[in-house]
């Protein structure tokens, strides 16, 4: 069972990442090293942008559970 969370957290945390990469307004890797100068501001959040939101969202809280539930296995 011990394995199972470890491979499942692994999978979670890689996708986790990727998505939190693919929300940065760089468009991919260029926002991470400061190279978005567009200035803040608030928008709407519609189409694949919401749901690569939503996706974030479901990710971190399964990401939260497993390390939960990693944490009693070792207890």
């Amino acid at each position: 069972m011990d394995a199972y969370l470890n491979i499942a957290i692994i999978i979670v945390s890689i996708a986790l990442i990727t998505a939190v990469i693919l929300q940065s307004r760089g468009a991919g890797l260029g926002g991470l090293t400061g190279g978005d100068t567009s200035g803040g501001g608030y928008h709407a959040r519609r189409g694949v942008e919401k749901l690569l939101f939503n996706v974030t969202i479901g990710l971190s809280i399964v990401f939260f559970i497993l390390a939960v539930l990693t944490v009693i296995q070792i207890g």
